[in-house]
């Protein structure tokens, strides 16, 4: 069912800092940052040869990565996106299964304007996983 790593995602106290450590120290190419209010997140994207790494910031307070910084100050994996070919069916099937989809169980247009959905990390190991379509 699942696909390719589309990619690993960060949350970080700074983006800038966050933002320079990738492109200046590491050499990547590093998107624009993206502001996402439906999630309530800044993001900007590392391009690798094979994947992506997204780095997070709120979005305002209401952000739900703001909660996550609370706990962990300096930042940290939030979650892993997967790609899926239907979404859809991916859901149903998860759902079948046992997984929890988080929310309402409805897909959302996330930072590729593709539709997202975020599944429990309790049901996978202790990791967020979000499944995008492709």
């Amino acid at each position: 069912m699942i696909g390719r790593l589309n990619h690993v995602a960060i949350v970080v106290p700074d983006l800038a800092t966050g933002t320079a450590m990738y492109r200046d120290t590491l050499g990547a190419t590093v998107s624009a940052p993206v502001d996402i209010p439906e999630h309530g997140v800044t993001v900007v994207f590392v391009e690798l040869p094979n994947t992506k790494i997204e780095l997070l910031h709120p979005l305002g307070d209401a952000s739900p990565i703001a909660k996550f910084l609370e706990s962990n100050p300096s930042g940290g994996m939030h979650h892993i996106c997967y790609e899926v070919e239907d979404i859809l069916a991916a859901r149903d099937k998860l759902k079948a299964d046992g997984a929890r989809v988080l929310g309402d169980g409805e897909p959302k247009i996330g930072a590729h304007g593709k539709p997202v959905l975020f599944l429990h990390p309790k049901d996978f190991c202790g990791t967020l996983v979000e499944i995008e379509q492709v």
